[in-house]
């Protein structure tokens, strides 16, 4: 019998612990996603109650990350320790090299969808910021006309209380054609 080396077989418990793992990294991402989205909504709506649930439920997910992210540093740092390297430098590639064969292509298209999922929830979350920001920005806009700290009129001109007993006009253009 000859002394050819088998190809490695891969750490049945190392497969199944990532695999796991990206599962519920893919839950918590799809949970998260819907309550982005959810939010988007409720912003659009003016829906002030439901966008403060929703940003509780946000940062409770967020918190739920974080455990999910030390989960996926132990993982990186036992694939690191099998493969006598930093759990930093550690890449997909060189995971699926230490998992069971079956289960490697498993892995990264799981991995992409999370990844396509991180990507979308970033996206929205920009576009809900934004969202809040220019509802904040007109609501306070409102509320100096509400304090007659000045705005504008009906026909675009800037008005301002400043000075007793009238309405100050200033022309922002006064321009010939």
């Amino acid at each position: 019998m000859s002394a050819v080396a088998e190809p490695q077989s891969g750490d049945a418990l190392l497969t199944g612990d990532v695999l796991a793992h990206l599962e519920a990294q893919l839950l918590a991402a799809r949970h998260l996603l819907g309550i982005v989205l959810e939010q988007g909504a409720a912003i659009r709506r003016r829906d002030v109650q439901q966008v403060v649930r929703l940003a509780g439920m946000l940062q409770a997910e967020m918190q739920r990350r974080y455990v999910l992210e030390d989960e996926r540093m132990r993982l990186l740092r036992r694939a690191g320790g099998k493969l006598s390297m930093a759990p930093e430098l550690v890449t997909l590639t060189m995971l699926e090299g230490l998992m069971e064969p079956d289960a490697a292509g498993g892995t990264r298209q799981r991995s992409a969808e999370l990844r396509g999922l991180l990507a979308e929830i970033q996206r929205e979350h920009t576009v809900n910021r934004a969202l809040m920001a220019q509802e904040l920005a007109f609501l306070d806009h409102l509320l100096r006309l509400t304090n007659g700290a000045g705005g504008y009129d009906a026909s675009g001109d800037h008005t301002s209380t400043g000075k007793p007993g009238g309405v100050m006009r200033r022309r922002v253009f006064d321009v010939e054609a």
